[in-house]
C-alpha cells in the first residue's frame, strides 16, 4: 500500500516547491517507498489529516500520520530498517542535525530573499492574499521591496555557501561516495528556489551547481523531471 504525501504545489498542481517536502520526497524515493502525493495549498489548513501542524510534509502510512519532515525522516528510518539507510551510521545521523541547522538558518533563509515574489506569482489568488499578509509582516515590507537589490546580494549569498561548497568538490554528496539524508536537507533548499523561479542563483561552474546536477539525476531523475526552472 502506498504512503500518502501531502505537498505545496502551486497553482499548477504538479509543481511541488517545499523545501522541507522534498527533503521528505527525496527520503521516500531513497527508501524505495512507494508514495501517491496530495497537493495542500496554504490556505487548506482543514483538508491535513490529524494530527498535524498546521503545514506540510505530512505523510499517512498504514492509518499512521506523522508529520514535520525531521520526524517524517526518523519514523521512515525505523519503520523500514531493511531498506537502504538515511543515516549511515550514528555519526552520521548527529552530523546531520548540523546540517539542518546550517540549512535552516543560512541557506535557506539567504534563498528567500531572491524568489519570495516568484512563489507568490505562482500561486493562486487566495494564497497569495495569505502568502503576501504573512511575508510582509516577516519581512518589514513588501515583496517587490525584497527581492529589488537580489543582484548585489548574489555573491555574499554565494560566499555563504563555501562549507557546501569545499565538501562536494572533493567527494559526490555530503554522505560521501552517496547520497543520505544531509543531502536531502539541502537539495530541498534549491529545488524549492529551482522550482518557483527563474533567477541563476549558481555559476555554472559552481562545484554546488554540479553536486546539484547529481541530485537531479537520483531516482530515475524524480526531481528533474518535476516543473521547474533550469537544469
Amino acid at each position: 500500500m502506498a504512503i500518502t504525501l501531502y505537498d505545496l504545489p502551486g497553482v499548477e498542481a504538479d509543481r511541488r516547491f517545499s523545501p522541507f517536502c522534498w527533503r521528505t520526497r527525496m527520503a521516500l524515493a531513497h527508501k524505495g517507498l512507494e508514495v501517491e502525493t496530495v497537493p495542500w495549498r496554504f490556505t487548506e489548513k482543514d483538508r491535513l489529516p490529524q494530527p498535524n501542524a498546521g503545514r506540510v510534509p505530512v505523510i499517512v502510512d498504514d492509518s499512521q500520520v506523522v508529520h514535520d519532515s525531521s520526524t517524517i525522516a526518523e519514523y521512515l528510518e525505523n519503520r523500514y530498517p531493511d531498506r537502504p539507510s538515511l543515516f549511515p551510521s550514528e555519526a552520521a545521523r548527529a552530523l546531520t542535525r548540523f546540517i539542518q541547522n546550517w540549512t535552516e538558518t543560512v541557506v535557506q533563509p539567504g534563498l528567500i530573499g531572491f524568489v519570495v515574489l516568484d512563489i507568490h506569482r505562482h500561486i493562486g489568488p487566495e494564497d497569495q492574499a495569505y502568502f503576501r499578509q504573512s511575508r510582509e509582516e516577516r519581512f518589514g515590507g513588501k515583496l517587490e521591496e525584497v527581492v529589488r537589490d537580489r543582484d548585489a546580494r548574489l555573491p555574499a549569498f554565494r560566499e555563504t555557501l563555501t562549507p557546501l561548497r569545499r565538501t562536494v568538490e572533493r567527494q559526490d554528496f555530503l554522505g560521501g561516495t552517496a547520497p543520505a539524508y544531509a543531502d536531502y536537507i539541502v537539495f530541498g533548499a534549491f529545488q524549492w528556489a529551482r522550482a518557483i523561479s527563474d533567477y541563476q542563483l549558481l555559476a555554472a561552474d559552481d562545484p554546488v551547481a554540479a553536486w546539484r546536477g547529481r541530485m537531479l539525476d537520483l531516482f530515475g531523475g524524480l526531481a528533474r523531471k518535476s516543473p521547474a526552472y533550469g537544469g
